[in-house]
């Protein structure tokens, strides 16, 4: 039976993935500040920088906090929307 993993080894093992993760982001925001016009008043930019915010912040549940910022509601009726025979 093995034990769970220290913090330390934890990040002894994902330390490069995570920094790579970083310079891809950070990659990527330098393009769009290169690029002509602005996004600055997209929705989905604000959506990034709550997901940042999320990030920043020392919380559990880090993960989930983001796939809800976006994620759409539940709808119930979403069988009928998609046109999806209803479970019975």
């Amino acid at each position: 039976m093995s034990s769970a993993m220290t913090a330390a080894e934890i990040l002894e093992r994902e330390f490069l993935e995570i920094r790579a993760k970083l310079l891809e982001l950070a990659s990527s925001f330098d393009r769009l500040d290169r690029a002509a016009g602005s996004v600055a008043e997209d929705p989905r930019v604000q959506q990034i920088r709550q997901a940042l915010g999320i990030l920043r912040d020392e919380r559990p549940n880090r993960a989930e906090e983001i796939q809800r910022l976006f994620s759409l509601p539940y709808d119930r009726e979403w069988r009928s929307k998609f046109q999806l025979a209803s479970k019975g």
